[in-house]
């Protein structure tokens, strides 16, 4: 990956295997414009990506038919010093039928997913499930 600074608190991000690119942009309430997601947002995003495709191969590994997944994502900022100290997430993972016992390794595959176990402990994970 590489990432290129374009001015006016932008940046672009290349994927070099695909070719793929994103822009952040810094937020509003820090000085920013907002068009874009700010590095902040892709952390949290970064972590309910993880999560869900863990969770799709675990699925696909115990034959659990996934049919689709939503998951809504709250920042929550600190200050002094600027950062993220809490990611909520609201997971509704739709399944046809599904026993305890499979919902119970859907969520043990989230929260141990690598980007959840790579978040400084002072960050709060709150995760809800529907």
């Amino acid at each position: 990956m590489t990432v290129e600074y374009l001015g006016e608190l932008r940046c672009e991000a290349t994927h070099l295997r695909s070719g793929n690119t994103l822009i952040t942009d810094a937020p509003p309430d820090n000085k920013g414009r907002g068009e874009a997601f700010s590095p902040t947002d892709l952390l949290c995003t970064s972590l309910a990506a993880c999560m869900m495709t863990i969770i799709g191969i675990t699925a696909r590994e115990k034959e659990i038919p996934l049919e689709k997944m939503h998951v809504a994502i709250e920042k929550v900022m600190a200050s002094d010093p600027r950062r993220v100290a809490a990611i909520r997430l609201a997971f509704d993972i739709h399944v046809d039928t599904f026993t305890e016992k499979q919902l119970a390794m859907l969520k043990n595959a989230a929260i141990t997913c690598p980007v959840a176990k790579s978040i400084h402990p002072d960050i709060q994970i709150e995760i809800h499930w529907k």
